[in-house]
């Protein structure tokens, strides 16, 4: 794995121009992903709920981006929606693993972010089990994904070396305070484009939001 160094962490943690993000947002639309501009974090939670049916089913994936607007706590401890992450906190992982690896896959509305968006229309998203992937390419009705426009990148490879050398190293330090071991690039996800209309939505923040 390559370390980080200053000039590159400089680099991933800019705010992409506006004309970076107008090539973005009319790359990604062209791939039948909408895209939803706003200047703040708080603006990213409202244009999020106002996509959510109350009691709606939704999945909260693990997201620094989420937590940090409230958005995982609004949905998952709020009442106002049908939340499967709430409903997994009940179950029994040594004897309903299955059965919650299926909730998790399949919900109406899943909610997460994401590690690269390219100017070219491409999301990149890295995890170490993979457990939002299937949600993300497939499995859910609709996905909302919430990324600061510092992950903005040119190409689906600056996208690789941005996890590589920025994400990794950030999320193995919060892996370390939360589990007790470091994080990894076990699997990634690359979506070229979306072939159901209407499905996908990504909402890009003029916030430094994540990593």
């Amino acid at each position: 794995m390559l370390q980080p160094n200053v000039l590159e962490i400089s680099k991933f943690a800019v705010l992409a121009s506006d004309d970076q993000i107008v090539r973005t947002t009319r790359a990604l639309e062209s791939h039948d992903i909408h895209v939803i501009v706003v200047e703040t974090g708080a603006e990213a939670k409202e244009a999020v709920l106002a996509i959510i049916p109350e009691d709606a089913e939704v999945f909260t994936s693990s997201s620094v981006t989420l937590d940090s607007l409230g958005i995982s706590a609004e949905v998952d401890k709020s009442g106002r929606y049908n939340s499967v992450r709430a409903k997994l906190a009940l179950m029994d992982r040594q004897t309903q693993s299955r059965e919650m690896q299926k909730m998790g896959t399949t919900p109406d509305y899943m909610i997460g972010s994401v590690h690269a968006v390219t100017e070219t229309g491409q999301i990149v998203i890295a995890s170490k089990t993979g457990s939002q992937l299937a949600g993300y390419a497939a499995g859910a009705a609709h996905v909302i994904w919430v990324a600061g426009t510092q992950k903005i990148v040119p190409t689906v490879e600056i996208g690789l070396r941005r996890i590589e050398e920025y994400t990794l190293p950030l999320e193995n330090s919060r892996a370390l305070i939360a589990y007790g071991m470091k994080s990894s690039v076990s699997k990634l996800l690359i979506v070229n484009d979306e072939a159901v209309h209407g499905r996908t939505t990504m909402i890009l923040v003029k916030e430094n939001l994540g990593y």
